[in-house]
């Protein structure tokens, strides 16, 4: 026979959970991470509570001196977590009231179906405010080694094909803009965390007279205008985990956006683009060929978004169909809201160090070579037709006939004569090889959002200031 279990199995049951029940049901080996929210959360519904005449200011102080005792304890190790106890909030309450005897009052028209609410709002707060500083680092990195590297010139890619010349600044501030976005879903996502479900109780609030705002404004529940944020449902308030899936959802597109950028680092780095040179502290070698250099971490963050894209999977199921209010089944939300945050995270940190370290640099000379071919400028040779009247589709076939000619004389673009362009149209003047011009065709690519010179460099302090 089990142990008599505190958690639930108070006057209604007369013996605790089976064995392997208790071991099944237990979720203090992933929930004690909440200990510190718990506690903050615990002092200010106690604080709550002597306002409202249920606890003294004598038993107030003695509770939150016991909590902050504990709160020591488990920071430095020398707090033992029970197993048989359940979860992080019996755990700490259990320790408390053998402490301190008012600790018993705490529970005090609040369930652990509101607390674990409260605490999981407060924890995934700090977590949005952190990643949010790591992102921009991240960014801080793409546009130092966009201004490092500012007069370099790759070729741009469609269909993983050459299409037409950009500056590297260009492509890398394209992630710069993806990470904006992200930053803005988080930010926003952040406005529906920061809400106290405080005060709902199991399902139907207290019959006590609860000053739920006062708690909300301890724990910072307010929003921009100073306007203190409450659930204003006890049902919504303890089974609400759309929180959780909107920072889910949320991360999984971040990680899609890791994952289009380390593929390029990829691709970048191998020996048929060879742009990239990484350092080797985020690479890996090979245990049979000596040669190899592998770009491990770049791929490790284009694998992990399979694994937060799946947890977002995760949350979405366990949610359908559940009833209202709350129901076990929610205990499985938090090993998935805790490794989306920890993989997301993660991977921010490595990437921004991976991108920034002094040892990883760019091949000039190789993206300059790789930037020469002309036919990146076909286009180009396109527009000049256009300027001299001629529509664009038939300007397009006409410089398609153009390339057809290159390929089959083994002759790179500009180095076609005047004469050669003439055979199949008119219209090219004397000044149509001049189209082949990298750095005037740079030059002149300066509408807003273009890869052109000036544009470029305006991005770039744009993005240094707005990150500084």
């Amino acid at each position: 026979m089990s142990k008599k279990s505190p958690v639930s199995r108070s006057g209604r049951f007369t013996v605790g959970p089976a064995a392997d029940v208790a071991e099944f049901t237990e979720s203090i080996s992933f929930d004690w991470r909440l200990w510190q929210h718990d506690i903050q959360g615990s002092i200010a519904h106690a604080t709550m509570l002597q306002k409202i005449g249920v606890l003294t200011k004598n038993e107030l102080e003695t509770i939150v001196k016991g909590l902050t005792q504990i709160a020591k304890e488990i920071a430095v190790g020398k707090f033992t977590w029970k197993a048989e106890l359940e979860d992080v909030h019996m755990n700490i309450e259990s320790e408390l009231t053998k402490r301190v005897p008012a600790g018993a009052k705490l529970h005090t028209s609040r369930s652990r179906n509101d607390q674990v609410a409260l605490d999981v709002r407060l924890w995934l707060r700090d977590e949005i405010k952190s990643l949010l500083k790591e992102i921009a680092d991240l960014q801080r990195a793409l546009v130092r080694l966009g201004e490092q590297h500012a007069d370099v010139i790759i070729p741009g890619y469609t269909h993983l094909q050459r299409a037409q010349p950009v500056y590297l600044a260009h492509h890398l501030l394209a992630y710069v803009e993806m990470l904006e976005r992200d930053c803005e879903r988080l930010w926003d996502c952040h406005s529906r965390v920061n809400v106290c479900p405080l005060g709902s109780g199991a399902i139907a609030g207290s019959t006590l007279p609860l000053d739920r705002k006062l708690v909300a404004e301890l724990l910072g529940f307010v929003n921009d205008a100073g306007e203190v944020q409450l659930t204003q449902n006890s049902m919504d308030g303890v089974s609400d985990r759309d929180f959780i899936i909107e920072f889910s959802a949320a991360a999984a597109l971040l990680t899609i956006h890791f994952s289009r950028l380390a593929e390029d680092i990829i691709l970048w780095a191998s020996s048929e683009f060879n742009f990239l040179h990484i350092a080797d502290a985020y690479t890996t070698g090979s245990s049979l060929m000596p040669q190899k250099k592998n770009p491990d971490i770049a791929e490790l963050a284009r694998g992990k978004t399979g694994r937060v894209v799946g947890n977002l999977m995760a949350l979405l199921t366990l949610l359908k169909g559940l009833p209202m209010t709350y129901n076990r089944d929610l205990q499985e939300d938090k090993e998935r809201l805790f490794d989306t945050a920890d993989t997301v995270r993660a991977t921010t940190r490595l990437l921004a160090a991976m991108l920034a370290h002094k040892e990883t640099y760019v091949k000039t000379a190789v993206c300059a070579a790789a930037a020469a071919d002309s036919m990146l400028l076909a286009t180009d040779l396109a527009d000049y037709l256009v300027k001299k009247g001629m529509p664009f589709r038939h300007a397009h076939h006409i410089v398609g006939a153009v390339v057809a000619l290159s390929e089959k004389t083994g002759k790179p673009l500009h180095q076609l004569t005047l004469a050669e362009l003439q055979d199949i149209d008119q219209t090219f003047g004397n000044d149509a090889l001049s189209v082949f011009d990298l750095k005037t065709a740079m030059n002149k690519r300066n509408l807003p959002g273009a890869p052109g010179t000036r544009e470029v460099a305006r991005q770039l302090a744009r993005w240094r200031q707005q990150l500084s």
